[in-house]
């Protein structure tokens, strides 16, 4: 019986984070004890390498301009671990998780009585917690957001009203396969029978797969043109024109951009088979209102941090970094997970980067800086143990065409973040 928001949190981050099985057999036996929670409300579901926060987001909050109960789900967290869950723009109560983490510490214990085998995951479990708090708030939409790649994925349960994949980059190898069309069928898995699918997957190579996939399942597909938008503007706001449409962002980049878009057309579609009264203001102020901490968050006009975890997601910071403080001296620390494509985030960081410092922060994943270090061929470059040091040296020795940009893992994001907050 967990009594703290720290023994239930602990209980959760303990839990093995792949089964035994990588099949969905664990969460739709615990949810078959639970009486299915996720059956009970109306969901988006949303897959894609890079870029399915910021849609989630905002696509909850267009959601929430329109006066609708709407539940998210998102990973991993920046801030604080209870942002995982949250209706409209309040994260799940302390003592709602301790409550929901209590039921599933007694269904995992159930689960291994039954098979030893059968541990229930860390990723499982705040899956059921999710829809358990969303069932029982009796949410008018859920917005889900996939945890790794798509078909297996605990998320894969539900039957949404409208399936969303942002793009399709390398990440997730060891799980989604070698090639970018493994990784796209995976996501692909995601697809329901009947369902819509809205994609703003660019590689017209994988077009062919995905038109396949859809027609199985008897799923209208609807790939978004970029080619209507114009006017783009990227500042540390970021404005653009759709279809006749002024918008602007409060999240810098062409990729959040495009995530908007994206956005866009899934609330148009939602409106059109749900029959719900959603407005052009509406959309405009769900877009505007949208915050996203450690995804380009811009501090004091010269500092940014961005869990650009992965080869595509480095590309689109490299974009930005490039229109946004275009002529300025960008310095980057920089520490990952060791399980990534590191060697190849590099090589774009050597490419952009005026000041390369590697790091390392206490988690039993990330990669050695000295190891970062070597994979570099940077004519400026350092690597340092002690992240706060370095940390504290750069931020308070910043000249006026400094900027210093800190990226690579979300985990890495949010230690640094906590430091800048202070």
């Amino acid at each position: 019986m967990f009594n703290t928001k720290e023994d239930a949190q602990n209980w959760i981050e303990n839990i093995k984070r792949f089964g035994s099985r990588l099949d969905l057999s664990r969460i739709t036996k615990a949810l078959e004890m639970l009486g299915n929670p996720h059956l009970e409300f109306k969901s988006i579901h949303v897959a894609g390498t890079n870029g399915k926060g910021s849609t989630s987001n905002f696509i909850k909050n267009i959601l929430v301009e329109a006066n609708q109960k709407v539940g998210l789900y998102t990973s991993p967290y920046v801030v604080e671990f209870n942002e995982r869950i949250k209706i409209n723009h309040k994260n799940i109560s302390d003592d709602e998780l301790i409550k929901y983490t209590n039921i599933l510490h007694d269904i995992s214990e159930k689960l291994i009585e039954e098979e030893p085998e059968n541990i229930i995951t860390f990723f499982e479990v705040l899956t059921v917690i999710a829809f358990l708090y969303f069932r029982d708030q009796a949410v008018d939409y859920a917005v889900i957001e996939v945890g790794l790649g798509g078909l297996l994925d605990a998320t894969n349960v539900i039957m949404p009203e409208i399936s969303v994949i942002t793009n399709v980059s390398y990440d997730h190898m060891k799980q989604l396969g070698n090639s970018l069309e493994s990784i796209a069928l995976n996501k692909l898995g995601i697809v329901k029978e009947n369902v819509p699918l809205i994609t703003a997957i660019e590689d017209m190579h994988l077009y062919p797969l995905i038109y396949e996939v859809s027609a199985k399942k008897h799923s209208r597909v609807k790939i978004v043109n970029f080619d209507l938008v114009n006017n783009v503007e990227i500042s540390e706001l970021t404005a653009f024109s759709y279809q006749g449409n002024d918008y602007v962002l409060n999240l810098t980049g062409h990729h959040q951009m495009k995530n908007a878009v994206l956005s866009i057309e899934v609330i148009r579609l939602l409106r059109l088979i749900n029959n719900i009264e959603i407005n052009e203001e509406n959309i405009k102020n769900g877009l505007l209102n949208t915050y996203w901490p450690g995804r380009f968050e811009i501090f004091k006009h010269k500092i940014v941090i961005d869990g650009a975890h992965n080869i595509g997601g480095i590309q689109a910071l490299k974009e930005s970094v490039k229109t946004v403080f275009k002529g300025k001296n960008i310095k980057c620390l920089f520490s990952v997970m060791k399980d990534k494509q590191h060697k190849q985030m590099i090589e774009e960081l050597d490419n952009f980067c005026d000041e390369l410092y590697f790091t390392e922060f206490e988690y039993q994943r990330r990669a050695d800086a000295e190891e970062l270090y070597f994979e570099s061929t940077h004519y400026k470059k350092s690597y340092h143990h002690d992240y706060k040091e370095i940390f504290y040296k750069l931020v308070n020795n910043l000249n006026q065409d400094d900027v210093l940009l800190m990226t690579g893992s979300l985990y890495f994001i949010s230690e640094v973040r906590k430091l800048l907050i202070k």
